[in-house]
């Protein structure tokens, strides 16, 4: 029973830990910034790994990343999940190395693209996570994106808690509605084919009902004039009277601006290169 107990508890506390990092910010540093502001970061953060080769410019960056990641108060699901694709992919580095007759020079050259896509990774954890769908909507729509676009991303968070609660329900149904393997057999595997069936069949039923769901509310949104609203100008400058850029926001963008160049001239200083 204590074990039953412990599942479900581990289930929901995951499936709690996804809609509060799409949702939910935990006060961060960059949660407190103009959302434009957060998109600029991400902007300079997600381009300057590509900009070289050198692995100590990379190592800074990755380090400077991994900062804001602390900072921003990332929670602890999204970060387990890179740390242990962070450690897997070591492991395959090392393993691609020993296989293929390969040196230090190897493992160098394959560390690079991790480098880089660990920076950009974190960096996305970072902003993503400090933004909510309001913010990232209307800073889009400061930005002049489309109307249409601005929508679809407000409405596309809005729909992951209907998507697993529907989920969820049609999984809860099956499993009512269907008895469980008389034996778990060999490492549970008759348990495993049960939960991947009933996976397979709650996938059109879920799409179904979200699709239902869907339709009522742009039938709702477009009755209270949503659409007139996004791309009037009136209705444009109500909505985004709140965004303001303030002291702080352009420090914190300028400060990570310096510390992208502080790395590049370090790397200038102190090359250190995958071809040797």
């Amino acid at each position: 029973m204590k074990r039953t107990e412990r599942d479900t508890l581990s289930v929901e506390w995951v499936k709690l830990e996804l809609l509060r990092t799409a949702y939910a910010t935990r006060g961060g540093l960059l949660a407190r910034l103009d959302p434009r502001i957060v998109i600029f970061w991400y902007v300079l953060m997600a381009l300057s790994p590509w900009f070289t080769h050198n692995l100590t410019i990379l190592a800074i960056l990755f380090t400077v990343a991994a900062a804001a990641v602390v900072t921003c108060r990332v929670g602890p699901l999204v970060v387990g999940l890179f740390v242990f694709g962070l450690v897997t992919e070591a492991g395959y580095l090392i393993a691609a190395a020993w296989l293929f007759d390969g040196d230090l020079t190897t493992v160098l050259s394959l560390a690079e693209l991790t480098l880089k896509l660990g920076t950009v990774s974190m960096a996305s954890m970072a902003a993503f996570v400090s933004l909510d769908p309001e913010k990232l909507s209307d800073a889009l729509l400061s930005l002049r994106a489309p109307a249409l676009v601005t929508f679809g991303v407000s409405y596309g968070y809005r729909m992951l808690p209907i998507l697993v609660d529907e989920f969820q329900t049609v999984i809860d149904g099956y499993r009512l509605r269907s008895a469980p393997p008389a034996s778990r057999g060999l490492l549970g595997r008759r348990v495993l084919l049960r939960a991947a069936k009933i996976t397979v069949y709650a996938f059109y039923p879920m799409m179904l009902n979200t699709a239902k769901r869907t339709r009522t509310t742009v039938e709702a949104l477009e009755t209270r004039g949503f659409t007139y609203a996004m791309v009037h100008s009136d209705g444009r400058r109500i909505r985004l009277a709140h965004l303001k850029v303030r002291p702080a926001d352009v420090a914190v963008l300028t400060a990570t601006a310096a510390l992208i160049v502080v790395a590049y001239v370090v790397g200038a200083q102190f090359p250190n290169y995958a071809q040797g």
